[in-house]
Protein backbone atom coordinates (compact mmCIF):
# COMPACT_ATOMS: atom_id res chain seq x y z
CA UNK A 1 0.00 0.00 0.00
CA UNK A 2 1.49 3.31 -1.08
CA UNK A 3 1.51 6.23 1.48
CA UNK A 4 0.56 9.77 0.03
CA UNK A 5 3.27 11.80 2.18
CA UNK A 6 1.49 15.44 1.48
CA UNK A 7 -1.79 13.75 2.50
CA UNK A 8 -0.32 12.04 5.77
CA UNK A 9 1.03 15.17 6.71
CA UNK A 10 -2.04 17.19 6.28
CA UNK A 11 -4.07 14.25 7.87
CA UNK A 12 -1.40 14.44 10.95
CA UNK A 13 -1.78 18.14 11.14
CA UNK A 14 -5.12 18.05 11.25
CA UNK A 15 -5.37 15.79 14.15
CA UNK A 16 -2.75 17.25 16.41
CA UNK A 17 -4.48 20.57 15.73
CA UNK A 18 -8.00 19.10 17.04
CA UNK A 19 -6.30 17.44 19.90
CA UNK A 20 -4.67 20.77 21.05
CA UNK A 21 -8.48 22.65 20.67
CA UNK A 22 -9.92 19.82 22.61
CA UNK A 23 -6.88 19.84 24.74
CA UNK A 24 -7.57 24.30 24.84
CA UNK A 25 -11.01 24.04 25.64
CA UNK A 26 -10.89 21.22 28.86
CA UNK A 27 -7.47 23.66 30.16
CA UNK A 28 -8.88 24.75 33.30
CA UNK A 29 -8.30 29.27 33.34
CA UNK A 30 -7.75 30.18 36.29
CA UNK A 31 -9.84 34.06 37.52
CA UNK A 32 -6.32 35.28 37.74
CA UNK A 33 -6.05 34.57 34.41
CA UNK A 34 -9.29 36.27 33.12
CA UNK A 35 -7.40 39.70 33.20
CA UNK A 36 -9.78 41.03 30.09
CA UNK A 37 -12.79 40.50 32.57
CA UNK A 38 -11.53 42.05 35.77
CA UNK A 39 -8.79 44.90 34.90
CA UNK A 40 -11.48 47.81 34.01
CA UNK A 41 -12.74 47.63 37.72
CA UNK A 42 -9.13 48.24 39.19
CA UNK A 43 -8.61 51.24 37.04
CA UNK A 44 -8.16 54.34 38.95
CA UNK A 45 -8.55 52.59 42.42
CA UNK A 46 -6.09 52.12 45.61
CA UNK A 47 -5.80 47.91 44.97
CA UNK A 48 -4.64 45.80 48.14
CA UNK A 49 -3.99 42.40 47.56
CA UNK A 50 -3.65 39.19 49.73
CA UNK A 51 -1.72 36.98 48.04
CA UNK A 52 1.36 34.23 48.80
CA UNK A 53 3.52 32.08 46.32
CA UNK A 54 0.51 30.70 44.88
CA UNK A 55 -0.45 33.73 43.38
CA UNK A 56 0.66 33.30 39.98
CA UNK A 57 -0.52 33.53 35.75
CA UNK A 58 2.19 30.85 34.76
CA UNK A 59 5.53 31.78 35.39
CA UNK A 60 4.49 35.35 36.64
CA UNK A 61 3.05 36.33 39.85
CA UNK A 62 -0.49 38.25 39.77
CA UNK A 63 1.57 41.61 41.74
CA UNK A 64 4.04 41.87 38.64
CA UNK A 65 1.07 41.56 36.22
CA UNK A 66 -1.31 44.28 37.77
CA UNK A 67 2.17 46.22 38.08
CA UNK A 68 2.86 45.86 34.83
CA UNK A 69 -1.11 47.17 33.80
CA UNK A 70 -0.51 50.28 35.71
CA UNK A 71 -2.54 48.81 38.81
CA UNK A 72 -2.22 51.29 41.64
CA UNK A 73 -1.02 48.30 44.44
CA UNK A 74 -1.16 49.98 47.90
CA UNK A 75 -0.43 47.41 50.01
CA UNK A 76 -0.10 43.30 50.16
CA UNK A 77 -1.47 41.19 52.98
CA UNK A 78 0.46 38.28 53.67
CA UNK A 79 -1.16 34.97 55.21
CA UNK A 80 -0.14 31.56 57.04
CA UNK A 81 3.76 30.85 55.83
CA UNK A 82 4.12 34.80 54.16
CA UNK A 83 4.20 36.28 50.97
CA UNK A 84 6.45 34.01 49.96
CA UNK A 85 5.42 30.91 50.98
CA UNK A 86 8.75 30.32 53.08
CA UNK A 87 7.41 30.69 57.08
CA UNK A 88 6.98 27.94 58.88
CA UNK A 89 3.56 26.41 59.98
CA UNK A 90 2.04 28.18 63.05
CA UNK A 91 5.28 31.11 63.35
CA UNK A 92 4.55 34.60 63.33
CA UNK A 93 4.61 36.25 59.61
CA UNK A 94 6.31 39.46 60.46
CA UNK A 95 5.85 42.77 58.23
CA UNK A 96 7.65 43.31 55.30
CA UNK A 97 8.41 44.74 52.16
CA UNK A 98 8.62 43.52 48.82
CA UNK A 99 12.06 44.53 47.62
CA UNK A 100 11.19 44.95 43.58
CA UNK A 101 7.96 46.92 43.78
CA UNK A 102 8.50 48.42 47.65
CA UNK A 103 5.21 47.88 48.43
CA UNK A 104 4.08 47.29 51.92
CA UNK A 105 3.48 43.45 53.43
CA UNK A 106 1.47 43.69 56.09
CA UNK A 107 1.12 39.99 58.08
CA UNK A 108 -2.51 39.16 58.09
CA UNK A 109 -0.94 35.89 60.57
CA UNK A 110 0.78 36.20 64.02
CA UNK A 111 -0.91 38.81 66.95
CA UNK A 112 -3.79 40.00 64.26
CA UNK A 113 -5.18 37.93 61.93
CA UNK A 114 -7.92 40.53 60.84
CA UNK A 115 -6.15 43.74 58.95
CA UNK A 116 -6.96 46.82 61.25
CA UNK A 117 -8.27 49.80 59.54
CA UNK A 118 -5.44 51.93 59.57
CA UNK A 119 -3.84 49.29 57.29
CA UNK A 120 -6.60 49.55 55.25
CA UNK A 121 -7.15 53.10 54.87
CA UNK A 122 -5.50 53.10 51.44
CA UNK A 123 -7.74 50.71 50.03
CA UNK A 124 -10.87 51.13 47.78
CA UNK A 125 -10.68 47.46 46.22
CA UNK A 126 -9.02 43.90 47.71
CA UNK A 127 -8.05 41.35 45.80
CA UNK A 128 -7.96 38.08 47.10
CA UNK A 129 -6.11 35.43 45.15
CA UNK A 130 -4.42 32.21 46.56
CA UNK A 131 -4.78 28.51 46.05
CA UNK A 132 -6.53 26.83 48.85
CA UNK A 133 -6.29 23.23 49.34
CA UNK A 134 -10.05 22.45 50.25
CA UNK A 135 -9.56 20.84 54.15
CA UNK A 136 -11.23 22.69 56.71
CA UNK A 137 -7.87 23.06 58.73
CA UNK A 138 -5.87 24.50 55.98
CA UNK A 139 -6.07 28.40 57.41
CA UNK A 140 -6.12 30.50 53.97
CA UNK A 141 -9.80 29.67 54.45
CA UNK A 142 -9.95 31.67 57.82
CA UNK A 143 -7.91 34.21 56.31
CA UNK A 144 -10.65 34.75 53.95
CA UNK A 145 -13.06 35.11 56.46
CA UNK A 146 -11.32 37.85 58.15
CA UNK A 147 -10.76 39.56 54.91
CA UNK A 148 -14.37 39.48 54.47
CA UNK A 149 -14.82 40.53 57.57
CA UNK A 150 -12.26 43.49 57.45
CA UNK A 151 -14.11 44.71 54.10
CA UNK A 152 -17.42 44.84 55.81
CA UNK A 153 -16.57 46.91 58.37
CA UNK A 154 -14.47 49.19 56.23
CA UNK A 155 -16.91 49.50 53.46
CA UNK A 156 -14.61 47.88 50.64
CA UNK A 157 -14.93 45.62 47.81
CA UNK A 158 -14.22 42.59 47.73
CA UNK A 159 -13.22 40.65 44.43
CA UNK A 160 -11.87 37.05 44.72
CA UNK A 161 -10.08 35.40 41.77
CA UNK A 162 -11.26 32.15 41.98
CA UNK A 163 -8.94 28.69 41.92
CA UNK A 164 -9.80 24.84 41.61
CA UNK A 165 -10.09 22.71 44.69
CA UNK A 166 -7.94 19.79 44.27
CA UNK A 167 -9.68 17.23 46.30
CA UNK A 168 -13.52 19.45 45.16
CA UNK A 169 -14.58 15.79 44.17
CA UNK A 170 -15.56 14.83 47.82
CA UNK A 171 -16.92 15.94 50.68
CA UNK A 172 -16.25 14.03 53.77
CA UNK A 173 -15.65 14.01 57.81
CA UNK A 174 -17.51 15.49 60.68
CA UNK A 175 -19.11 18.85 60.76
CA UNK A 176 -17.97 21.46 63.03
CA UNK A 177 -19.28 22.15 66.08
CA UNK A 178 -18.95 25.50 66.86
CA UNK A 179 -17.97 25.10 70.20
CA UNK A 180 -14.62 24.14 68.78
CA UNK A 181 -14.25 27.27 66.46
CA UNK A 182 -10.51 28.41 65.90
CA UNK A 183 -8.38 29.69 63.42
CA UNK A 184 -7.71 25.99 61.95
CA UNK A 185 -12.05 25.92 61.82
CA UNK A 186 -14.36 28.27 62.15
CA UNK A 187 -17.10 27.49 60.28
CA UNK A 188 -19.74 24.37 60.81
CA UNK A 189 -18.29 22.35 57.50
CA UNK A 190 -16.69 18.85 56.93
CA UNK A 191 -13.17 18.57 57.02
CA UNK A 192 -13.32 18.24 53.21
CA UNK A 193 -16.00 20.85 52.10
CA UNK A 194 -15.75 20.02 48.49
CA UNK A 195 -15.92 23.92 47.15
CA UNK A 196 -13.65 26.78 45.59
CA UNK A 197 -12.42 29.62 47.50
CA UNK A 198 -15.23 31.71 45.75
CA UNK A 199 -18.09 29.09 46.61
CA UNK A 200 -16.73 29.58 49.80
CA UNK A 201 -16.19 32.50 49.75
CA UNK A 202 -19.80 33.47 49.00
CA UNK A 203 -21.32 30.85 51.58
CA UNK A 204 -19.51 32.76 54.49
CA UNK A 205 -21.66 35.52 53.21
CA UNK A 206 -24.93 33.59 52.23
CA UNK A 207 -24.78 32.01 55.46
CA UNK A 208 -23.95 34.95 57.56
CA UNK A 209 -20.75 33.94 59.35
CA UNK A 210 -19.26 37.16 59.50
CA UNK A 211 -19.54 38.71 62.88
CA UNK A 212 -22.43 40.75 63.29
CA UNK A 213 -24.04 39.43 60.04
CA UNK A 214 -22.26 42.00 58.20
CA UNK A 215 -22.03 41.23 54.41
CA UNK A 216 -18.84 42.26 52.57
CA UNK A 217 -19.65 43.52 48.87
CA UNK A 218 -18.43 40.43 46.73
CA UNK A 219 -17.45 39.70 43.17
CA UNK A 220 -15.95 36.16 42.25
CA UNK A 221 -13.89 35.99 39.26
CA UNK A 222 -14.96 32.59 38.33
CA UNK A 223 -13.16 29.47 36.27
CA UNK A 224 -13.08 28.41 33.12
CA UNK A 225 -13.23 24.74 31.98
CA UNK A 226 -13.76 23.51 35.51
CA UNK A 227 -16.02 20.90 36.96
CA UNK A 228 -15.79 19.94 40.64
CA UNK A 229 -14.81 16.31 39.05
CA UNK A 230 -11.59 18.34 37.24
CA UNK A 231 -8.20 17.26 38.86
CA UNK A 232 -5.88 19.76 38.92
CA UNK A 233 -2.09 19.54 39.39
CA UNK A 234 -1.15 22.76 41.78
CA UNK A 235 1.68 24.38 40.12
CA UNK A 236 3.44 25.62 43.26
CA UNK A 237 3.26 24.41 46.84
CA UNK A 238 0.43 25.77 48.69
CA UNK A 239 2.55 25.66 51.66
CA UNK A 240 6.19 24.31 53.21
CA UNK A 241 4.73 20.74 54.08
CA UNK A 242 2.20 19.95 51.02
CA UNK A 243 5.43 20.07 48.70
CA UNK A 244 3.70 17.84 46.16
CA UNK A 245 -0.19 16.79 45.27
CA UNK A 246 0.44 13.25 47.10
CA UNK A 247 1.27 15.14 49.92
CA UNK A 248 -2.20 17.06 49.21
CA UNK A 249 -4.49 14.30 48.49
CA UNK A 250 -3.11 12.81 51.60
CA UNK A 251 -3.00 15.90 53.88
CA UNK A 252 -7.22 15.74 54.62
CA UNK A 253 -7.03 12.15 56.40
CA UNK A 254 -2.95 12.10 57.82
CA UNK A 255 -3.54 15.74 59.25
CA UNK A 256 -5.54 14.08 62.34
CA UNK A 257 -2.29 12.82 63.14
CA UNK A 258 -1.21 16.29 64.17
CA UNK A 259 -3.44 15.92 66.88
CA UNK A 260 -2.09 12.99 68.32
CA UNK A 261 1.80 11.43 69.45
CA UNK A 262 2.33 9.80 66.13
CA UNK A 263 4.22 11.84 63.51
CA UNK A 264 2.72 12.69 60.18
CA UNK A 265 5.72 12.96 58.79
CA UNK A 266 6.95 16.48 59.54
CA UNK A 267 10.50 17.12 59.89
CA UNK A 268 11.19 14.73 56.45
CA UNK A 269 10.66 15.63 53.05
CA UNK A 270 7.66 13.59 52.79
CA UNK A 271 5.23 15.24 54.95
CA UNK A 272 2.07 13.47 55.05
CA UNK A 273 2.89 10.70 53.08
CA UNK A 274 5.05 9.07 56.09
CA UNK A 275 3.52 8.72 59.72
CA UNK A 276 4.86 6.23 62.52
CA UNK A 277 6.33 6.54 65.54
CA UNK A 278 9.41 4.92 67.78
CA UNK A 279 7.39 2.05 69.39
CA UNK A 280 5.00 0.95 65.92
CA UNK A 281 5.22 -2.50 65.04
CA UNK A 282 5.41 -4.21 62.68
CA UNK A 283 9.24 -1.95 61.33
CA UNK A 284 8.67 -2.39 57.62
CA UNK A 285 9.12 1.25 57.49
CA UNK A 286 11.40 3.59 59.03
CA UNK A 287 12.17 7.41 59.05
CA UNK A 288 13.98 9.97 61.31
CA UNK A 289 12.28 13.56 61.88
CA UNK A 290 14.98 16.26 61.89
CA UNK A 291 14.52 20.04 61.82
CA UNK A 292 14.05 21.58 57.92
CA UNK A 293 14.48 25.12 57.46
CA UNK A 294 11.45 26.28 56.45
CA UNK A 295 9.17 23.31 56.70
CA UNK A 296 9.91 22.02 60.67
CA UNK A 297 12.22 23.41 63.18
CA UNK A 298 11.00 21.02 65.60
CA UNK A 299 9.50 18.22 64.27
CA UNK A 300 7.64 15.48 66.42
CA UNK A 301 10.17 12.71 67.31
CA UNK A 302 13.41 14.78 66.42
CA UNK A 303 16.10 12.28 65.81
CA UNK A 304 14.72 9.51 66.81
CA UNK A 305 13.91 6.54 64.25
CA UNK A 306 9.97 6.29 63.69
CA UNK A 307 8.10 3.37 62.20
CA UNK A 308 5.14 3.25 60.14
CA UNK A 309 4.03 3.59 57.22
CA UNK A 310 5.16 5.25 54.02
CA UNK A 311 2.58 6.13 50.73
CA UNK A 312 4.72 7.85 48.27
CA UNK A 313 5.01 5.30 46.20
CA UNK A 314 0.90 4.44 45.97
CA UNK A 315 0.11 5.24 42.11
CA UNK A 316 -1.21 8.97 41.74
CA UNK A 317 -4.63 7.19 39.82
CA UNK A 318 -5.08 5.29 43.43
CA UNK A 319 -4.73 8.87 45.38
CA UNK A 320 -7.31 10.77 42.98
CA UNK A 321 -9.20 8.12 43.80
CA UNK A 322 -9.74 9.09 47.33
CA UNK A 323 -13.20 10.25 47.68
CA UNK A 324 -13.55 10.04 51.80
CA UNK A 325 -11.58 10.86 54.98
CA UNK A 326 -9.81 7.29 55.89
CA UNK A 327 -9.32 6.59 59.51
CA UNK A 328 -7.91 2.79 59.24
CA UNK A 329 -4.64 4.23 60.05
CA UNK A 330 -5.64 6.71 62.65
CA UNK A 331 -7.59 3.67 64.42
CA UNK A 332 -4.79 1.44 63.99
CA UNK A 333 -1.89 3.63 65.93
CA UNK A 334 -4.29 4.11 68.73
CA UNK A 335 -5.15 0.50 69.25
CA UNK A 336 -1.39 0.11 69.43
CA UNK A 337 -0.11 2.83 71.29
CA UNK A 338 1.47 1.74 74.73
CA UNK A 339 0.32 5.08 76.45
CA UNK A 340 -3.31 5.38 75.29
CA UNK A 341 -3.67 7.45 77.97
CA UNK A 342 -0.96 10.25 76.19
CA UNK A 343 -2.64 9.57 72.20
CA UNK A 344 -4.52 12.42 71.80
CA UNK A 345 -2.98 15.47 72.24
CA UNK A 346 -5.14 19.08 72.74
CA UNK A 347 -5.41 19.75 69.03
CA UNK A 348 -7.35 16.80 67.96
CA UNK A 349 -10.33 18.10 68.89
CA UNK A 350 -9.63 21.47 67.24
CA UNK A 351 -8.87 19.47 64.23
CA UNK A 352 -11.77 17.01 64.09
CA UNK A 353 -14.06 19.82 65.09
CA UNK A 354 -15.66 18.37 68.01
CA UNK A 355 -15.17 15.99 71.11
CA UNK A 356 -17.13 12.74 69.46
CA UNK A 357 -14.11 11.43 67.03
CA UNK A 358 -11.90 10.96 69.90
CA UNK A 359 -14.52 9.68 72.10
CA UNK A 360 -15.72 7.15 69.74
CA UNK A 361 -12.13 6.27 68.88
CA UNK A 362 -11.08 5.46 72.62
CA UNK A 363 -14.82 3.31 72.48
CA UNK A 364 -13.13 1.10 70.07
CA UNK A 365 -16.01 1.78 67.37
CA UNK A 366 -15.38 0.87 63.81
CA UNK A 367 -14.82 3.20 60.98
CA UNK A 368 -18.11 2.30 59.27
CA UNK A 369 -19.62 2.97 62.71
CA UNK A 370 -17.80 6.38 63.10
CA UNK A 371 -18.43 7.37 59.09
CA UNK A 372 -22.54 6.74 59.68
CA UNK A 373 -22.26 9.25 63.08
CA UNK A 374 -21.27 11.91 60.29
CA UNK A 375 -23.68 11.30 57.92
CA UNK A 376 -27.24 13.57 58.61
CA UNK A 377 -24.53 16.38 59.30
CA UNK A 378 -22.66 16.10 55.78
CA UNK A 379 -26.09 16.18 53.85
CA UNK A 380 -27.33 19.02 55.77
CA UNK A 381 -24.08 20.46 54.92
CA UNK A 382 -24.46 19.14 51.52
CA UNK A 383 -28.11 20.66 50.74
CA UNK A 384 -26.28 24.61 52.03
CA UNK A 385 -23.32 24.31 49.72
CA UNK A 386 -25.50 23.53 46.87
CA UNK A 387 -27.25 27.21 46.85
CA UNK A 388 -23.47 28.40 46.64
CA UNK A 389 -21.91 26.20 44.12
CA UNK A 390 -20.50 28.13 40.65
CA UNK A 391 -19.37 24.86 38.69
CA UNK A 392 -21.47 21.46 38.06
CA UNK A 393 -20.48 18.89 40.51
Amino acid sequence: MRIDLKHFFLYTSFLILICFAAFSQNTVRLGAERIEVYLPELSGKKVGMVVNQTSIMGNTHLVDTLLSRGVNITGIYAPEHGYRGTTERGKTVADDKDEASGITIYSIYGAKKKPSPEVLKNVELMIFDMQDVGARFFTYISTLHYIMEACAENNIELMVLDRPNPIGHYVDGPVLDPTFKSFIGMHPIPIAHGMTIGEYAQMINGEGWLANGAQCTLKVITLENYTHQTFYQLPVPPSPNLPDMKSVYLYPSICLFEGTSVSEGRGTYKPFQQFGTPTYTPRNHSFVPKPIPSMSSDPKFDGQTCYGYDLSETPMEELQAIDHIRLAYLLEFYQKAAHKEKFFQQSFNSLAGSKQLQQQIIAGKTEEEIRASWQAGLEDFKLKRKKYLLYPE
